[in-house]
């Protein structure tokens, strides 16, 4: 069974956020944190059960951890039902809390 992933308003404004921190800095580091942040959400279209749980009430809510040099990103994703998975935020490691 593959899920359909799809993005809050609030996670694609992260997204830009974090793209946008980046490029400030270095244009390829940028390209490849966006690159990495992608393609590891893929992976919650076959394992989404497989990441963290962001919260002891529900199995629901769950935390998918990315790696990324020394530092790395955090997407924070509900499992809606058998189909659906929705990104709701996502942050760099080294923020306080989801934005």
């Amino acid at each position: 069974m593959s899920y359909r992933v799809r993005y809050t308003q609030a996670a694609r404004n992260d997204l830009l956020r974090l793209y946008s921190f980046q490029l400030e800095r270095d244009l390829k580091a940028a390209r490849r944190a966006r690159d990495a942040i992608l393609k590891s959400i893929e992976f919650l279209r076959d394992f989404p059960f497989s990441c963290r749980k962001a919260s002891v009430e529900t199995p629901f809510f769950r935390e998918l951890v990315i790696p990324f040099g020394s530092d790395g990103y955090v997407v924070l994703f509900e499992i809606d039902d058998n189909e659906t998975v929705t990104i709701l935020a996502i942050r760099h490691q080294r923020e306080e809390d989801y934005h």
